[in-house]
Parts: structure tokens; sequence; C-alpha cells
């Protein structure tokens, strides 16, 4: 199993592809019980990894879109 440094170091993209290959691996079957139990913990963890940078995202463009919605106004108040 990885770190939590190893975690914080994956990219949105790295871990996305990961735990795509991880589901396909389960579905697929052929493994044994162990192989699958690890592997299930490793794509909860880069399901965790995925949603901290969606939230992250999120969060920027929410603070984004609040100084936007600001900004007009502030303009708008010269004429």
């Amino acid at each position: 199993m990885t770190s939590k440094a190893d975690e914080a170091s994956l990219g949105y993209e790295q871990a996305r592809d990961e735990l795509i290959e991880v589901v396909r691996r389960l579905e697929t079957g052929g493994t044994t019980l162990e192989e699958s139990l690890a592997l299930w913990e490793r794509g909860e963890e880069l399901a965790k990894v995925c949603r901290r940078w969606l939230d992250g995202a999120r969060a920027r463009l929410d603070a984004a879109l609040a100084e936007e919605d600001e900004d007009p106004k502030a303009e708008g108040s010269g004429d």
C-alpha cells in the first residue's frame, strides 16, 4: 500500500486512471480474495484522492465566482 505522502503527490488524472484500472481488475475477476480486498482498499484510497481534488476545484471555482460577483458591482459604481 502507499503512504499518505504518496497519495498527496498523486494528481487527479493519475489517481483517476489508476482507479479505473483497479475497477477493471475487480470486474474482470480471477483474483484471490486477498488480492481483491487489497484492490478494493486501494480503490477506496484513490477515490478519496479524487474526491479531495474535486472538492478543492469546487472551492476554487466558488471563490472565483464570488469574486466575479463582487467585481462588476465595484466597476459599475464609478459611472
